[in-house]
């Protein structure tokens, strides 16, 4: 049966990657596919190539399909490319499945994305459905539990919730200033960890789009969903990669596994445990302030030093 909820898919130039991922896309056979890419960077003279092959992978979508595409150009940059690409395509539909091309995603993705996409139309509490879990057990007897963080390695969400988006997070300094956005964290000490990043965020020094959507389900009090079994694995670890850089990062390649029939929470509020694991095991490296703590790289690349300025 052909997949009814349309299916966002970001390319750039790594072929090899976005044809496994159309594969396992092509399983599903989506009614729709709106594909957002960008341009080549004009000083990577040899990127042209790599940005017209993998455009041509989308030409070889061959099951009943309206594919629709929004290609920069010239190269927009991480951040713009992403950003405007969902606005253009959450226009074309109410919800959406979003994948990367390096996100490679179980099966059971996409029908559990699609149920809950349903379930939670109209409930402004839930912001997001992501496909990542990087707990290192099951935390609850469901399939599935809310969260205060957004994980983006394959996600859904809906028109409803991407109007909250702001890609210059424009509240920032008021938000800072009446310290509205503290309920948002844990700690206080989070909080002034966290104040850094939105700062240089706020003053367009970091090239990405994921922090101001984490942002955006802060600032409006909104909840994620994280499966209970992992159902996307990052494949596009390595030199070629905008970010995740590290090949040995333990993020990497994570293995997925089928989630089953749905068993649903009963309460809507955040797990502690779960969102606790999540702040110590992948952002407390990136968040603390002591030199001897090193910094992952993919973080040192979105956060270079200022000593040169």
């Amino acid at each position: 049966m052909a997949l009814e909820t349309p299916i966002a898919f970001c390319i750039f130039n790594r072929p090899a990657l976005t044809q496994q991922v159309l594969e396992v896309i092509a399983q599903v056979k989506p009614r729709r596919l709106l594909v957002i890419g960008d341009g080549a960077r004009a000083d990577r003279p040899d990127e042209t190539a790599l940005v017209n092959q993998t455009r041509e992978i989308i030409k070889k979508v061959n099951w009943d399909c309206d594919v629709q595409v929004n290609y920069a150009a010239q190269n927009m940059g991480c951040k713009k490319r992403i950003a405007t690409g969902l606005d253009w395509a959450f226009q074309q539909s109410e919800e959406l499945i979003i994948l990367e091309d390096d996100c490679l995603p179980d099966l059971s993705f996409f029908s559990y994305c699609s149920e809950l996409l349903t379930r939670y139309r109209n409930d402004d509490r839930v912001m997001m459905i992501s496909g990542d879990n990087f707990q290192p057990k099951q935390r609850t007897q469901n399939s599935y539990y809310f969260s205060r963080w957004a994980h983006i390695w394959g996600w859904a969400s809906w028109r409803r919730a991407w109007e909250h988006f702001d890609m210059e997070i424009s509240t920032w300094p008021l938000a800072k200033a009446n310290h509205s956005l503290r309920a948002a964290f844990s700690s206080d000490r989070e909080y002034q960890d966290w104040e850094p990043i939105l700062d240089r965020q706020f003053a367009g020094e970091i090239d990405t789009w994921d922090f101001p959507w984490q942002y955006a389900c802060w600032a409006n009090h909104g909840l994620s969903i994280i499966p209970e079994r992992n159902l996307i694995s990052n494949i596009g670890f390595g030199r070629d990669a905008t970010h995740t850089i590290d090949p040995e990062s333990h993020l990497a390649n994570r293995p997925t596994t089928s989630i089953g029939k749905l068993v649903h929470p009963t309460l809507i509020l955040p797990n502690h445990k779960a969102d606790q694991f999540t702040l110590e095991q992948i952002f407390s490296p990136m968040l603390s302030p002591q030199p001897s703590v090193p910094k992952p790289k993919w973080y040192r690349r979105l956060m270079p030093s200022r000593k040169a300025a």
